[in-house]
């Protein structure tokens, strides 16, 4: 919990702005051979963590090949998306960020209304 700051790997929410915890996440989930040695762990809100699901891989939107998901763990979370200029929502940069931002809903409306009001607070967007 402590490598992962308290946040999401996928969309950055930290644990004290959700009222519920943060789940320990399969980067690539057991049912897809997966394991749960700690190299394959990370956090993710209940949100994330529930669009994923099985997936380690979907059609990114521009170009409808299938990439990859972002791997919080392994890649640089700036490399593959970047927060709009209102600080609400997370862009995908590259096919990996496209998918992940489609797959795991990253722009949802309730995260999208809550990130409104953590703007307005200060404490959003997150650095890295």
């Amino acid at each position: 919990m402590e490598d992962a700051q308290y946040r999401c790997g996928y969309c950055l929410t930290s644990q004290r702005f959700t009222a519920m915890p943060m789940h320990i996440e399969h980067l690539i989930p057991l049912a897809a051979g997966g394991t749960s040695d700690e190299e394959n762990l990370w956090l993710a809100c209940p949100l994330c963590n529930g669009a994923k699901g099985t997936r380690v891989r979907y059609p990114d939107p521009t170009t409808g090949e299938d990439a990859p998901l972002f791997n919080p763990r392994r890649d640089v979370w700036s490399a593959h998306f970047r927060w709009s200029d209102s600080g609400v929502e997370i862009i995908g940069l590259t096919p990996c960020g496209r998918a992940t931002v489609a797959a795991l809903k990253l722009n949802n409306e309730h995260l999208t209304r809550a990130r409104c009001r953590w703007v307005l607070a200060g404490w959003h967007p997150p650095t890295r």
